[in-house]
């Protein structure tokens, strides 16, 4: 089967390994997203997608706007593919382009459609707390993450999952769907499913106020904010910006959810737990392990965090470092 890969970012890489790998799939060429500058008058990087091409000596082709580049499109008419294959590309494609492969244009996408249509969501379903998410592939057409269902994998999501870690696991989990999905469409095993549109829900891009902690709310839906928005999300904290990277959600409600490595802490809460404070407030510091903020409902245990123009650290040296003291309080994040 001759396919022509569009992608981008790592999510893509193991979906256009896999391709490589098999002996089936001819991956004619590669579409991705134009090199971007680091900052200002330094070089430009190479996306991972268009590293990985590189090294395979795959033709790259990198338009500003595909729908409008005159040589790109006239390159994928000519391919004669018998499929395009997309993965977070990250420009939209044109019924034009849609059209021209024999079998259509297939996309990986990192939900269990319909829902989390869009452009986040792996950080949506974190964010609200889903127990499983998973990938499906389907058919594209016009409409945003429209098109008819061809194959699904589930995944469960762990308490302690964030944004990089899953996406890591869906991309992979991806790839293996990829590689059956367009195994399936050569021999005319699969049937495409049409969406329930009534059933569809929406992940956007994040925006700057997604970031923003408010200590008021609970400690479960602030740690799904946390690490949803990995690594990004906001606080305050003695009058600087603190960026809160990693937390867990801390007491009697968690603990069978959390890994062994938190049975030391929970052999210690009795003496740690110092009854109800007022959101946002240092209640107590787990000796080698980090600080633990009362919220709006339940604790949370700062794991990782990051001063305004400092490294990351783990909560335990960022205790130790900042001499913390029970009492002290963080305040909510600014937009």
């Amino acid at each position: 089967m001759k396919v022509v890969f569009f992608g981008t970012p790592h999510f893509a890489v193991p979906t256009l390994q896999i391709l490589l790998a098999t002996p089936e799939v001819d991956v004619l060429a590669v579409v991705t997203q134009p090199d971007k500058r680091r900052s200002r008058g330094s070089q430009l990087d190479p996306s991972p997608v268009k590293s990985l091409a590189l090294a395979h000596n795959l033709p790259i082709w990198q338009p500003e706007r595909v729908k409008k580049d005159a040589d790109t499109l006239a390159f994928l008419r000519q391919a004669q593919a018998d499929l395009f294959v997309v993965v977070a590309y990250g420009q939209i494609l044109s019924q034009e382009i849609l059209d021209m492969p024999a079998l259509g244009c297939v996309n990986v996408h990192a939900s269990l459609l319909p829902q989390y249509r869009g452009a986040a969501p792996i950080q949506w379903s974190l964010y609200n707390g889903d127990a499983v998410t998973g990938v499906t592939t389907m058919q594209m057409e016009a409409g945003l993450d429209t098109g008819p269902m061809l194959l699904k994998a589930e995944v469960p999501i762990e308490l302690l999952d964030n944004a990089d870690r899953l996406a890591r696991t869906l991309s992979t989990v991806g790839a293996e769907l990829l590689l059956k999905t367009v195994v399936k469409l050569g021999r005319q095993q699969i049937q495409a499913v049409p969406q329930n549109d009534a059933e569809s829900t929406y992940a956007p891009l994040i925006q700057k106020e997604d970031y923003v902690l408010d200590w008021s709310r609970s400690a479960i839906a602030l740690h799904n904010q946390i690490r949803g928005f990995f690594p990004n999300c906001m606080a305050q904290f003695r009058g600087q910006d603190l960026k809160i990277i990693a937390t867990a959600p801390v007491g009697d409600r968690y603990w069978d959810q959390l890994p062994p490595s938190f049975t030391v802490l929970e052999h210690n809460w009795p003496a740690l737990y110092p009854g109800e404070g007022k959101p946002g407030e240092i209640v107590s510091i787990a000796k080698h392990i980090g600080p633990i903020i009362q919220t709006g409902d339940g604790f949370l245990l700062l794991q990782q965090v990051q001063l305004s123009g400092k490294r990351a650290q783990s909560g335990w040296d960022f205790a130790n470092g900042m001499h913390l003291l029970a009492g002290e309080m963080l305040g909510n994040g600014n937009a």
